[in-house]
């Protein structure tokens, strides 16, 4: 691959470049006419689709039905729930027209679908027999995001699974706020291979209307953090503007308590963030399209063998068993006659595959495989062929867990604690990542440290101990003050730049 078509900045040095180089070289998106939108191409989709297959499997297993919503939502609708306006208004794109003619109530391209997904499940419950009632949809939504905008960490329109939930009482909706924050979480650890840190958003920063928020946050290198799931206990407020409601086993009628949690196309801008380096992306196996790559290396006079021996390795690797034993390991043979093989190793290190097998003359006559690992690089000249393909397997899942622990160590290392505000002004100043400090729970507090060092609360991380009641009251007690005004603490925080 020429240098032109490579990685030409170095990550630790231009982020910003780097990151839209990646997107770009490696063929995962590009930009749309209309500023702030992306084209997805099939490699970038290939990553959301595995994302959203692995938690679909999760949610339908766990008693959710996926159903289908429309994309445009009557204003009257949105304003029945005037916390949702206020919130989401800003960034609320409208319809006025269709073709010529004005409409004569406007129509919000919807930036998520609580008003409209709300009034169904009024129509829909009657009875406690009916719940709980579990509703999931893939859907697209708008956001006007008028700065800062950049394929699928911020982006006006995106993709993302929204789940919206009724149940009949305050703890069975605390269950599955947790229940879905905890599936996020195994898909981002265990599937993304990120580490994360689970907790509540400030009071100020929930949902619109919701009762709590609860969020995983996920830490890049560059030392800032990712929003990569929320879910949220939305009480009984929009039960209420909704009437969302049914008769209980005493024929009396009750209101229900609802949920609403999503991921969105955000964590793919998280997984290239996170394990990318300088010479591209660099993809954990279960995600990865192509988790073994075969590049054969030949002249006119060996082509015909070599090419019928890297068939041969192609078909073994793949009837070995796939990292996590779900399924056949994802391979593909590179015989692209037109790239050399110089090219080829560029180009799918670029692209991130996991493991690179290369099968010249020498391969072919003593039936061995030379392979690369992707996640650091180590090379492995002359394995059998019957040796490699019993130990694929162990290969890849060792590549998985190499990349979890790497980022899980800097997670670690890049979680400081901070006793006054200086100290959190100095710490996020001269290092990355989370700053760990006591919180009273004003607003105040946090914008004083906002102002000055752009950093926020990100995260208000569980207690290991935590008990029902603080789940639902989104407090936890701790000793000690508020390290901006020392006024008492009520809670841990994490301060840092997010994106």
């Amino acid at each position: 691959m020429s240098q032109e078509l490579g990685i030409t900045v170095k990550k630790d040095q231009n982020p910003s470049e780097w990151y839209t180089q990646v997107v770009q070289k490696a063929d995962l998106a590009d930009y749309a006419p209309v500023q702030g939108c992306m084209v997805i191409k099939p490699y970038g989709l290939k990553l959301w689709e595995s994302i959203k297959g692995e938690f679909n499997q999760k949610i339908e297993e766990t008693g959710v039905d996926n159903a289908y919503f429309p994309l445009f939502i009557p204003e009257n609708y949105l304003e029945k729930e005037a916390d949702i306006v206020e919130g989401f208004d800003p960034e609320v794109a409208w319809v006025t027209h269709g073709g010529n003619d004005e409409l004569e109530e406007k129509l919000a391209v919807r930036p998520t679908s609580e008003s409209m997904i709300a009034p169904f499940m009024s129509k829909w419950i009657r009875s406690h027999r009916d719940l709980p009632l579990r509703l999931n949809q893939w859907a697209n939504v708008v956001r006007w995001e008028a700065t800062d905008t950049r394929p699928f960490l911020r982006t006006r329109e995106f993709l993302w699974q929204e789940g919206h939930t009724a149940h009949q009482t305050e703890e069975e909706a605390d269950e599955e706020t947790m229940l879905r924050l905890e599936q996020y979480r195994e898909v981002i650890e265990k599937h993304l291979a990120i580490p994360s840190v689970l907790g509540y958003k400030p009071e100020h920063d929930k949902f619109p209307g919701a009762k709590y928020t609860t969020t995983i946050e996920t830490l890049m290198p560059d030392g800032k953090s990712i929003q990569s799931g929320t879910s949220h206990q939305l009480g009984q407020h929009f039960a209420e503007a909704f009437e969302i409601e049914f008769m209980d086993e005493d024929e009396e009628r009750q209101t229900c308590w609802t949920t609403s949690w999503g991921l969105s196309t955000r964590t793919v801008g998280a997984l290239i963030m996170a394990h990318g380096d300088d010479n591209g992306l660099k993809l954990p196996p279960t995600v990865a399209p192509t988790q073994v790559v075969v590049v054969p290396i030949f002249n006119e006079d060996n082509k015909e063998e070599v090419l019928g021996y890297s068939e041969k390795v192609k078909n073994a690797v793949q009837h070995a068993r796939g990292c996590g034993c779900k399924e056949s390991i994802r391979v593909e043979l590179d015989d692209r006659e037109h790239r050399t093989p110089g090219y080829k190793f560029n180009e799918h290190e670029l692209k991130g595959v996991p493991l690179r097998v290369e099968i010249g003359p020498n391969e072919m006559e003593d039936e061995t495989v030379t392979y690369v690992r992707r996640d650091n690089g180590e090379k492995e000249m002359g394995v059998e062929l019957g040796d490699f393909v019993e130990t694929v397997e162990d290969t890849l899942n060792d590549i998985q867990k190499s990349m979890y622990n790497e980022l899980e160590n800097y997670q670690q290392e890049n979680i400081r604690k901070a006793a006054s505000k200086e100290e959190i002004l100095g710490t996020i100043g001269k290092n990355r990542g989370y700053v760990k400090t006591r919180w009273c729970g004003q607003e105040s507090c946090e914008e004083e440290v906002k102002d000055q060092v752009s950093a926020e609360i990100v995260v208000l991380p569980f207690q290991e101990d935590s008990k029902p009641e603080s789940i639902q009251d989104g407090e936890e007690e701790i000793t000690g003050d508020c390290a901006v005004c020392g006024k008492k603490a009520k809670r841990w925080a994490y301060f840092a730049k997010n994106y």
